[in-house]
C-alpha cells in the first residue's frame, strides 16, 4: 500500500491513492485555508471508516440490519512529542442483543487500522534530495 501527496501551496496538499484523489488542508485558526480535513482528522477518519468496516461485516455476515451503523471517532492531543494519545471509539448500531454487541465489539477491535495504532509500528524516514533528471 502507499499514497503520494503533491504540496498545493499554503497549507494544502493533494493525496493519491489507486487513482483516488482527496485534497488535505489545515483549520485557519492553523494557517491553512480550511479546505479539507488536517492529518489528525485523516487518522480518525481511517480508524472510525475501518472501524465501521469491520462491524458492518460482521453485521451482514449475520444477516443483522447494519443500515443505521455510526462510528465516532475522537482522540486527546498529548504533547512531547506532540501526537494524538488517546483514542475513543463509539459504535452505534441499534436493536443488537448482548450477543451481537459483544460479536461486533470483537470485530471492531479486529480492524487493522485499531491493531496497527496498538502496536506502535516502526516508521523510517529518509529523505531524496536528488535533482530529477533532464530530459
Amino acid at each position: 500500500m502507499e499514497v503520494l501527496v503533491q504540496y498545493l501551496g499554503d497549507s494544502k496538499f493533494e493525496v493519491a491513492a489507486r487513482g483516488h484523489r482527496v485534497l488535505c488542508d489545515q483549520p485557519i485558526d492553523n494557517g491553512g485555508s480550511d479546505e479539507a480535513m488536517s492529518p489528525p482528522e485523516f487518522l480518525l477518519a481511517s480508524l472510525a471508516t475501518c472501524a465501521a468496516y469491520y462491524g458492518s461485516q460482521y453485521l451482514y455476515t449475520r444477516q443483522v440490519r447494519a443500515e443505521d451503523l455510526k462510528v465516532k471517532v475522537s482522540a486527546e492531543k498529548a504533547v512531547q512529542p506532540a501526537r494524538l494519545a488517546s483514542f475513543q471509539i463509539e459504535v452505534t448500531a441499534h436493536g443488537l442483543d448482548e450477543r451481537h454487541q459483544a460479536g461486533i465489539l470483537r470485530a471492531v477491535r479486529a480492524c487493522l487500522i485499531h491493531n496497527t495504532l496498538l502496536g506502535a509500528p516502526s516508521i523510517e524516514v529518509s529523505i531524496n534530495s536528488a535533482l530529477p533528471a533532464q530530459v
